[in-house]
């Protein structure tokens, strides 16, 4: 098993801005520390320029896991997946947040921002960023993801 640092990396686009800032202040009251990608406003801006150098980085190993936002979850799911060791899970409630961990090894949460209350939200992380990955049979599977057939 990797020993990562214990770090998550956290990043929005324009539509997720207020749900990370609420997800930042109530993760570092619950003891985790979080590497803000931005953005830091409500300006306009293209989730790539966020999903990418994020994802980047937790492939790289540089961060535990990662959390990503925009309006729907979709076009930062899409940046994020296109990294071969990235597993991007979008998910709007603790069930999804669980078995994305248990079943998925998901290292990066996508929650749509536009489609989510701040609790659940909040939830969720809190529920992915503690689920461990069960392996076994879900090994195989998951070590299929990035191998192109």
């Amino acid at each position: 098993m990797v020993d990562f640092p214990d770090i998550i990396a956290i990043g929005s686009d324009h539509a997720g801005v207020i749900l990370k800032a609420y997800l930042i202040e109530n993760l570092i009251r619950k003891g985790y520390h979080l590497e803000d990608f931005g953005t830091h406003g409500e300006a306009g801006m293209d989730y790539p320029d966020v999903a990418h150098p994020l994802a980047k980085e937790v492939e790289s190993e540089k961060y535990r896991m990662g959390i990503l936002l925009c309006g729907s979850g979709n076009g930062v799911a899409m940046v994020a997946n296109k990294y071969p060791g990235i597993r991007a899970a979008i998910c709007w409630n603790t069930e999804l947040a669980e078995l994305a961990r248990k079943h998925n090894d998901a290292n990066i949460l996508v929650l749509p921002a536009r489609f989510i209350e701040l609790e659940t939200a909040l939830v969720c992380a809190l529920t992915f960023i503690a689920t461990p990955f069960e392996g076994g049979r879900h090994l195989r599977r998951v070590e299929k993801i990035s191998k192109i057939l």
